[in-house]
């Protein structure tokens, strides 16, 4: 089955937000065996969003359009499907009960263009609405399916996989659904891992190899059409064996998890702690760990010390290594290790990781822009330290910083 996004809305051809939604449908399609061929973004057009639709029918087998669902006048979508289908518009009882009582249970008067939200198309099944008031459309005109979901993501996202879904799931008889399994790799770039892997992917047919690259991670994604989880997995197993030969230090997941994940399930299956010191990561690299539920139970805390006062100051780092003609600098072997050292006294933690390093975009202390020391102390074990030369821009850096502090201690939590 052959699908197409439609992403509505004039804000997203101006930047003003971005498209994360073809993201989301993308990815649960392939899932269940639509395979994307097309996405388009219109504005709130009629003309140009009819000719949009009618492009789609023709090559698609599946329309899938986000956005125009809302109350205001250029939220089109319904009824440019149906001025082309010929269906008529009318109210759908139960979502306009539902948004009459939570304008009541506010106190708010509802206007009536509110009552737009509870159309739909004449023929069309309804999409529930968990977490919004505009109802979902689904039907089929000229055996293509279209599916209208509203923009919001935390709208669109529990339709899509509670209605949508189902409802595309119930018209796929014919279909072998696809299979795939991630693996996920750290401490390791996309071109590099490619090459290790070209003559496989060169070569591939049954599973396909597709390598994603996130900034910090690589994820590759086994894709086979079978009937059962049992059937794809052994059609994948050949070649996931092979790529785990060859890449096998860098597989830190075999789910579809960041890095940072990984290692909380490590620290906390061996009740250890971790706590950490930032310089040029400013924060980031424990913004990474506490997104992650249940990191309380392994990270005891953070320190930002951005500057050399703080460095000295908060995690006794002497001023001698800091400044002065001949020092080592911020910027060191030296200071990252006493960072990471500093940590395990002050904190008590397990393990203390310490990043610093310039993050531009100029350089720092006669250093390159890019060059990041991340130091890794263990109690009871020698304090290692990492270099790292690093491209991008300043916000690339800071992520790659943190994703390649969090590999490390991975590793070492591996190993261990």
């Amino acid at each position: 089955m052959k699908a197409e996004i439609i992403a509505v809305g004039t804000e997203l051809l101006l930047g003003q937000i971005v498209n994360t939604n073809a993201q989301f449908i993308s990815r649960e399609c392939a899932a269940h065996g639509i395979d994307i061929y097309f996405q388009t973004v219109v504005g709130d057009n009629e003309q140009r969003l009819l000719e949009s639709l009618q492009l789609a029918a023709k090559r698609a087998d599946v329309v899938i359009c986000t956005g125009g669902l809302g109350p205001t006048q250029d939220d089109l979508t319904k009824d440019v499907l149906a001025a082309w289908t010929g269906s008529n518009l009318h109210i759908h009882e139960p979502s306009m009960e539902a948004i009459s009582t939570m304008f009541a249970s506010r106190g708010i008067h509802m206007v009536e263009s509110n009552r737009r939200q509870a159309l739909m198309l004449e023929g069309s099944d309804p999409l529930q609405n968990d977490t919004g008031l505009a109802v979902g459309n689904a039907l089929t005109f000229e055996g293509t399916h279209f599916i209208l979901l509203p923009g919001p993501p935390k709208e669109m996202k529990p339709m899509f996989t509670n209605y949508a879904i189902p409802w595309l799931k119930s018209r796929m008889t014919d279909e072998i659904p696809l299979y795939s399994k991630m693996l996920k790799f750290a401490g390791i770039g996309e071109s590099s891992l490619e090459h290790e892997l070209l003559d496989l992917i060169q070569s591939q047919s049954d599973p396909t190899i597709a390598p994603y690259a996130n900034e910090g991670e690589v994820t590759i994604r086994l894709t086979t059409r079978a009937q059962s989880a049992e059937e794809g997995e052994r059609k994948i197993q050949a070649t996931e064996n092979e790529i785990k030969n060859r890449l096998g230090q860098y597989l830190y997941a075999e789910v579809d998890i960041p890095i940072e994940t990984a290692v909380l399930q490590l620290l906390g299956k061996n009740q250890r702690t971790l706590a950490v010191a930032e310089s040029c990561t400013g924060g980031l690299l424990s913004d990474l760990i506490t997104a992650v539920p249940g990191s309380s139970q392994s990270f005891l805390g953070g320190i930002i010390c951005y500057s050399n006062a703080l460095k000295h100051k908060l995690l006794g780092v002497p001023m001698e290594v800091l400044e002065g003609e001949g020092a080592p600098g911020a910027v060191s072997v030296e200071t990252a290790a006493i960072l990471a050292d500093q940590l395990l006294i002050r904190t008590g933690s397990d393990f203390g990781i310490s990043v610093t390093g310039v993050a531009g975009p100029s350089p720092s202390e006669g250093k390159p822009v890019g060059l990041v020391y991340v130091g890794l102390a263990q109690k009871d074990a020698t304090t290692e330290v990492f270099t790292l030369q690093l491209s991008g821009n300043r916000e690339f850096i800071k992520q790659r910083a943190a994703k390649s502090a969090l590999y490390q201690l991975w590793k070492q939590l591996k190993d261990n």
